[in-house]
């Protein structure tokens, strides 16, 4: 009888403490909505616990600022983020099966070098990037947004260790012996196995590359190539007698829809892709 009063009191403040910190994520985003709905002068005032009247108002001074074009810049932003989460996880897989499944002289070299690139710092290469795409002329281009997410090393060691636990590499040698090439046999046999890896990757992808500033803002001159969070900073630098409250609260509602759509489609394979990503049989 002791037992199961402690295991009811156990339960009882797990819960408790998952009910606070449940309160303390979701707060914040109840601020920013309720924030979205009220005007420059009403956010001054405080906090309110009930939302306003100026939602529609400030979605349209958002969307009819000429000199920061948000609805562009959602455009541009998706653009990026979707193609950089389909990239990196395709090619990461790819990678993580072309080490997985051969067996050759710098397998090993091969791995250590994509983890030293893991450790490298994005501000390192940055000038070495800028010169190159400048050579090739893609400066004030969405392409360098996207295109170094072909080599993604996260993305490829949570490939690799969710094969190792997932991926048979008999599944692999029957399907060669059955005639199958190697990219049918990647495409049709190793892809869908790795449906809930690639799932979890495409969600971290496409928020980080959703989320990013520094390159975008390297690379990027034109007003209507600029992505959001180039976008954010420059509404939130803007003259301070100009500065509106209500816009800025509005375009930070605007930049998290996508990322929240995007989770909720995508959600049912966190669980089951990062539980089997990280554990070996």
């Amino acid at each position: 009888m002791e037992e199961k009063r402690t295991s009811y009191g156990r339960t009882v403040l797990a819960y408790v403490v998952l009910i606070i910190l449940a309160f303390l994520c979701l707060f914040f985003f109840y601020i920013l909505i309720i924030n979205a709905t009220r005007n420059h002068s009403q956010i001054q005032q405080g906090f309110s616990f009930l939302p306003g009247k100026s939602f529609f108002v400030n979605f349209h001074n958002v969307a009819n600022d000429a000199n920061i074009p948000v609805l562009s810049g959602i455009k541009n932003s998706l653009i990026v983020s979707a193609a950089a989460a389909a990239l990196a996880t395709y090619f990461s897989a790819l990678t993580a099966y072309g080490l997985y499944a051969y067996e050759f002289r710098l397998k090993r070299p091969a791995f250590i070098f994509i983890m030293l690139i893991l450790v490298m710092p994005t501000q390192v290469s940055a000038l070495g990037f800028i010169r190159l795409i400048t050579g090739m002329g893609l400066m004030n281009t969405l392409w360098p947004l996207f295109l170094p997410s072909i080599a993604a090393p996260a993305v490829f060691y949570f490939m690799y260790s969710y094969m190792q636990s997932s991926l048979p590499l008999e599944l692999v040698e029957a399907a060669r012996i059955d005639g199958s090439n190697e990219f049918r046999t990647f495409n049709r046999i190793v892809l869908p196995i790795m449906k809930p890896a690639i799932a979890v990757q495409a969600i971290f992808t496409f928020v980080t590359t959703w989320n990013n500033f520094f390159i975008p803002a390297l690379v990027i001159t034109d007003n209507s190539k600029k992505t959001l969070p180039i976008l954010i900073a420059a509404l939130r630098s803007a003259d301070f007698m100009k500065f509106d409250m209500g816009k800025v609260y509005m375009v930070i509602l605007l930049a998290i829809l996508p990322i929240i759509v995007v989770y909720i489609l995508l959600s049912r394979y966190i669980i089951a892709g990062v539980t089997l990503g990280g554990v070996k049989e």
